[in-house]
């Protein structure tokens, strides 16, 4: 049973990371987007 929760609590942190770096990265994109508009 323990071995079943530590499994599905790291399956929640793996998914958590993953989400978390994606929507960093779509901030990122979003940042040098207004960064290229303001140059112009």
């Amino acid at each position: 049973m323990k071995a079943l929760i530590l499994v599905v609590a790291a399956g929640w942190v793996l998914a958590g990371c993953n989400t978390v770096h994606g929507i960093g990265k779509d901030l990122e994109k979003g940042g040098q987007a207004i960064e290229k508009a303001a140059t112009k």
